[in-house]
């Protein structure tokens, strides 16, 4: 071990010595088909992960929260907090998402890789809220213009539990900690878009083939469109694709429910 005694207590000395201890012995992993419930994912064997094939992460998350102040004015932030996270985490819950984390000012559901439509669903569900309630309601009451970013992406994902099984009672000391890309790039996807804009992965594009996912209704003037646009995002060293897709529309106001509908049957 290369930390010396008189670097650091024995305590904390041997806490890091028996992780290292678990990381020379490797990893075993088992291949799951879908998300399994968080009771299922592992803790108890430090070596054992779940290997996911596909899973799609739909991640949002407020645009400028920083204009928000904790210390002057802790109600307003609160309320805005409440708003954004409680309604992401609902909706996903609703739409029937196996994972759903809050990080920080920031929500992500993951979905299974015969749930593509229901990501979709999700996101665009979410981004319509943002739209037209989340965000001129905080204007409103804060004075602030606080938006919101949306991505999505599917790859495959290792997870295990990490922490403390169990610490005087309480089980707040662990968390899943989902490896891989589709977390990762769904949240940098969602940083590049703005309040009125969904960004997706090509990978997790290609997924979707049926018409109704991708083109409009054709309101309000009978004009069908292709809703998405292509984005060269090779440039960015921190994607491993080089092209992505936007799209800007949210539910239409009279067509929006029976898309909906439809595109969750799809996944049925």
């Amino acid at each position: 071990m290369n930390i010396k005694k008189t670097q650091m207590p024995e305590y904390l000395r041997e806490v890091i010595k028996s992780q290292i201890e678990i990381f020379n012995k490797g990893s075993s992993v088992t291949i799951r088909n879908e998300i399994p419930d968080t009771t299922e994912i592992p803790i108890s064997n430090p070596n054992h992960w779940l290997r996911i094939p596909d899973v799609i992460c739909v991640f949002v998350d407020m645009q400028e929260s920083t204009k928000l102040s904790a210390s002057k004015h802790e109600k307003k932030t609160a309320r805005v907090y409440q708003l954004f996270t409680n309604t992401a985490v609902r909706l996903f819950h609703e739409l029937e998402a196996p994972y759903i984390d809050v990080k920080g000012d920031g929500v992500f559901a993951l979905f299974n890789f015969n749930q593509v439509y229901r990501a979709l669903v999700a996101a665009v569900s979410f981004k319509t809220f943002a739209e037209l309630e989340f965000i001129p309601r905080i204007r409103k009451l804060t004075d602030t213009n606080i938006g919101c970013h949306i991505g999505i992406d599917q790859e495959t994902v290792l997870v295990r539990k990490v922490g403390l099984k169990r610490k005087n009672e309480r089980t707040d000391r662990q968390n899943e900690v989902w490896a891989g890309k589709p977390v990762n790039m769904a949240s940098k996807l969602a940083s590049l878009s703005s309040h009125k804009q969904l960004y997706v992965s090509d990978r997790y594009f290609s997924k979707l083939k049926d018409a109704k996912a991708l083109r409009s209704c054709g309101c309000p003037d009978n004009k069908v469109v292709d809703l998405w646009r292509k984005v060269d995002v090779s440039d960015k060293e921190y994607f491993d694709f080089d092209v992505a897709y936007y799209l800007e529309s949210r539910w239409c106001e009279t067509h929006g429910k029976e898309y909906m509908e439809y595109l969750l049957s799809l996944d049925e």
